[in-house]
C-alpha cells in the first residue's frame, strides 16, 4: 500500500509500505478520510514520534475491509484512536481517556495517513448512512470538544443554558467545535475570542452575533467581557489556547463562583501571578482540566453524543473543512499548518 511514513523529525515521505495484517480482535480498515490534527505538526517537524518509522494520523474514518473475518466486514466506521490497557484504575472505571498505559493510533503505533490501517474492533463505531466519511473523520476532535463542554456542564449544574454567559477563548478546531456544540445545546449568549478575521466569519455562520466576537488583537478580552457582562464576568469560560496570559484572562473574566475549563495544550511552563491565584481563592472559582473524550460503547458517551447530532443533522462540521487534498498531496496541508501561510481550520486528506 501507499503511506506517509515519518522516519525522523522533518523526514516524512510518501512511499510503498507493507500492508498490515489484522491480528485477532483487530480489523483492517480501508482509510477514506484523515484530518490533520494540530498535534501532528510538531510530531512531524519538531519533536518526532514515540516510535519510528511511523505512519501518523489519528483523526480518520473508513470502511472495514470486505475480506475482514469479523462482523464488521464492509461496514462504514469512525475510529476512537486511543487504545486503552483495560487494566488500570481509570480503565476499570471506564474512564479510558485517562488510561495509565495506553497505545495510540498515529503516535505510538501506525495511523491513518495511508491506504489502510489496523484498528482494534473495540475502537470502531458504525456510521449512520447519512454521515459522510469527511464528517466522520472529525468525530475525534468533535468528541474532544463535547468532552470539554460536558466537563463544564458538571461544574454548572443547576444553571440553565439560556441564563448563562459562556466564553470560548481560542478558535482553532476544538474551540470552533465547542462554539458549535454550545450553540446546539441551547447556549445563546456565547462570547467568542479569537485573533483572525476569518474566525469572525466562521462564528457568524454558527449564529453568533458579530457583536459577541472579540478580536483580541484590537481589544483586550477582559475589557470586552466586562462591557458585555456589566463587570460581573461570565458563568463559564473555556480556555482553548494554553498560555499563561490567556489563563490569567480567564480568571479575571469569570464571575464569583464561576467555572473555568482548561482545554488548550500548554505552550510552555505555567505560573500564576499571585493576584490571579488570590482571585481563584477569593472568588471560589471552580477550575477543571479536560482530556481526550469518552468512548465506552454506551449511548451517553461523547462519541455517541456527536454521532447522534450528526445523524439528526443538528451540526454541520463539514463547513469547517477549509482544505482537501488527495492523500498523496497532503504534505501541502502539513506545510500550510506549519508555516501559517493560509487561514485554515480543518485540513483533510482523502483516499478515493
Amino acid at each position: 500500500m501507499k503511506a506517509w511514513v515519518l522516519h525522523d523529525i522533518n523526514n516524512m515521505t510518501y512511499e510503498e509500505y507493507e500492508t498490515p495484517k489484522a491480528a485477532d480482535g483487530w480489523a483492517l480498515v480501508d482509510v477514506k478520510a484523515t484530518g490533520i490534527c494540530g498535534s501532528d505538526i510538531p510530531r512531524a517537524f519538531v519533536t518526532g514520534a514515540h516510535v519510528k518509522p511511523l505512519i501518523i494520523g489519528h483523526e480518520f474514518s473508513g470502511q472495514v475491509s470486505p475480506e475482514d473475518n469479523s462482523v464488521w466486514a464492509g461496514k462504514r466506521v469512525g475510529i476512537f484512536p486511543l487504545i486503552p490497557c483495560g487494566k488500570c484504575a481509570p480503565c476499570q472505571n471506564k474512564q479510558y481517556e485517562m488510561c495509565r498505559n495506553y497505545n495510540y493510533l498515529g503516535s505510538r503505533c501506525d495511523g491513518a495517513f495511508a491506504d489502510k490501517v489496523c484498528v482494534p474492533l473495540e475502537n470502531l463505531i458504525e456510521l449512520p448512512d447519512n454521515v459522510t466519511y469527511e464528517q466522520a473523520a472529525m468525530l475525534e476532535p468533535m468528541a474532544v470538544a463535547v468532552h470539554a463542554m460536558r466537563r463544564g456542564f458538571n461544574l454548572t449544574k443547576g444553571k440553565k443554558a439560556e441564563d448563562m454567559t459562556v466564553a470560548v477563548c481560542g478558535l482553532g478546531t476544538i474551540g470552533m467545535f465547542l462554539v458549535m456544540f454550545l450553540k446546539q445545546a441551547g447556549f445563546n449568549n456565547i462570547i467568542a475570542i479569537g485573533n483572525k478575521d476569518f474566525q469572525k466569519d466562521c462564528i457568524e455562520k454558527l449564529g453568533i452575533s458579530k457583536d459577541n466576537y472579540c478580536d483580541c488583537k484590537t481589544k483586550a478580552s477582559i475589557s470586552f467581557i466586562n462591557e458585555k457582562t456589566d463587570g460581573l464576568g461570565v458563568d463559564l469560560y473555556f480556555e482553548c489556547v494554553g498560555k499563561n496570559e490567556t489563563i490569567s484572562d480567564a480568571v479575571e473574566s469569570t464571575m464569583p463562583a464561576g467555572s473555568i475549563v482548561l482545554v488548550g495544550n500548554p505552550y510552555s511552563d505555567m505560573s500564576f501571578d499571585k493576584n490571579v491565584y488570590w482571585k481563584i481563592l477569593r472568588n471560589q472559582i471552580k477550575l477543571t482540566g479536560t482530556w481526550n473524550s469518552s468512548f465506552t460503547h454506551e449511548e451517553d458517551d461523547d462519541w455517541h453524543y456527536v454521532l447522534d447530532c450528526l445523524k439528526k443533522e443538528e451540526i454541520h462540521p463539514e463547513a469547517f473543512i477549509t482544505h482537501k487534498y488527495p492523500m498523496d498531496k497532503i504534505m501541502e496541508g502539513f506545510e500550510i499548518m506549519r508555516d501559517k501561510k493560509e487561514d485554515y481550520i480543518k485540513i483533510m486528506g482523502l483516499n478515493e
